[in-house]
């Protein structure tokens, strides 16, 4: 019989277990790289205001719904003793219920100032929202992809309308000046504020973002995202990895500090006091606002760290990469990107395509339009993020990971060394897929309904508990 050998050492345990510390370490810092470079595409669905319009036409509530355009010091002005009270009690609700939120600084706090110069009060304001203070904000619409495009007369141009230097988000679009005082539908006016969220205003708001014009705001570092993009540097307000792994969130906690919610309560708040004091213009624009980040959330992409990059893949790769075989990672994240880019622009071409031939029976617009699934009765509540909308789109995200793989060609979507990047722009996937295996875009179509139908569900309970009575 064997004799047991002796026992280890208090020096020896210690050595295993600091290897073993040593190798979790290693774990959480190559997973943290991965996440850190792979969420730098922060578009979602490209052109929400295709999606919206065809979401809420639905509801009663905004069908024969006009408003009156005012500029937002002539809101600011009559709403000054209010929105000090509005803005604080955001303020206390995302201390209390958002996890790592950052509190807004006291000197920030919205004042009331007697006979404040129009300019001064719109500058404040922006400051306490702790937005961009370059955003444009000027009173506009979108013109509606079609016929109405040849009559309509796009006389903004999108420098106009957005601060980003690239023209991502606006520039595929056109718009046209609104006078004050102008009658508008109500549809139109919510529906062309859904995208200007993606127009610069949750640009350069980190303490370590590149040219930062907001010091003060104390978001503190960056947590994802390239903090040297400005593009990138929206990404924690327009994403929400709520439902990674637990091994995802030891390695990289960071994930967890999503500003998705706050943006959605704050535009709530001021959309209802917007209606309650009389100024309907601002209540859309504003539920538009809100309506952006809800939106974002149903993209699986927005939801889902890494789609189809399992956890031990995702560990194993940035091993190799801190041995220094650096292109299994650089690899993993270009393809993830890259099928990110194309089902956007997928789902982007074939809508608009939609919009320009009349085409009514577009499947992803009977999709968007779809109530049978509508509690009429449920509202938005705060809740909703993270138990409903995340969890949908989070839960779908590697079987359309996989999906766009097996429809379209593999230089768009398995080939690494093909960076679609802003290209993808200029790309028709639409086409592209309907020259592929009809059997995997219909596939892919179905999946797409799935999540269309989820976009129009939410858009619409956010809209209902905007204009319920509080």
């Amino acid at each position: 019989m064997a004799q047991p050998g002796p026992s280890p050492s208090p020096i020896q345990s210690y050595s295993h277990q600091d290897k073993r510390m040593r190798r979790t370490r290693v774990f959480v810092l190559a997973a943290a790289a991965l996440c850190i470079t792979v969420t730098s595409n922060v578009s979602a669905w490209s052109g929400h205001t295709l999606g919206t319009w065809q979401a809420l036409a639905a509801m009663p509530e905004l069908a024969t719904a006009q408003v009156v355009a005012e500029p937002l010091e002539v809101f600011l002005k009559a709403q000054a003793p209010r929105m000090a009270d509005v803005l604080n009690m955001h303020e206390s609700w995302a201390r209390e219920s958002l996890p790592g939120y950052a509190p807004r600084p006291d000197a920030l706090a919205f004042r009331l100032v007697a006979d404040e110069d129009p300019a001064a009060l719109r500058a404040r304001w922006l400051r306490a929202m702790r937005v961009s203070p370059s955003v444009k904000l000027p009173l506009f619409l979108q013109i509606k992809p079609g016929p109405a495009e040849t009559t309509e007369a796009a006389d903004l141009p999108w420098q106009q309308v957005s601060t980003l230097p690239s023209g991502a988000g606006a520039r595929p679009h056109r718009f046209r000046a609104v006078a004050v005082g102008e009658k508008l539908r109500a549809l139109d006016v919510v529906a062309s504020a859904s995208n200007e969220p993606d127009y610069g205003l949750d640009i350069g708001l980190w303490d370590d973002n590149h040219g930062a014009t907001t010091t003060g705001y104390h978001f503190g570092r960056q947590p994802f995202g390239n903090a040297a993009m400005d593009n990138s540097s929206q990404a924690p307000f327009h994403m929400g990895f709520f439902h990674e792994s637990p091994i995802i969130f030891a390695a990289a906690a960071f994930l967890k500090r999503s500003y998705a919610e706050h943006r959605i309560h704050q535009f709530q708040a001021l959309a209802r006091q917007a209606f309650a004091s009389g100024h309907s213009y601002w209540g859309w624009r504003f539920t538009g606002w809100a309506l952006h980040y809800v939106q974002d959330l149903t993209q699986p992409y927005h939801a889902s760290a890494l789609p189809g990059v399992g956890v031990l893949r995702m560990l194993g790769v940035n091993v190799l990469d801190m041995a220094g075989a650096s292109s299994f990672k650089n690899n993993a994240i270009t393809l993830v990107s890259n099928r990110h880019a194309v089902v956007e622009n997928y789902a982007y071409g074939r809508m608009r395509k939609a919009y320009e031939t009349s085409d009514a029976t577009e499947p992803l617009f009977a999709a968007l339009r779809d109530t049978r699934t509508d509690n009429q009765h449920e509202r938005y509540t705060s809740e909703s993020t993270r138990k409903v909308v995340t969890a949908e789109s989070n839960a779908a995200a590697a079987a359309l990971d996989r999906q766009l793989e097996l429809t379209f060609p593999a230089k768009y979507t398995s080939d690494p060394s093909q960076s679609l990047g802003q290209a993808s722009d200029q790309l028709d996937m639409f086409a592209v897929a309907q020259e592929g295996p009809q059997v995997e875009h219909k596939e892919l179509l179905r999946q797409l309904t799935v999540l269309m139908q989820n976009f129009g569900r939410h858009s619409r309970a956010l809209v209902r508990s905007v204009l319920a009575a509080p």
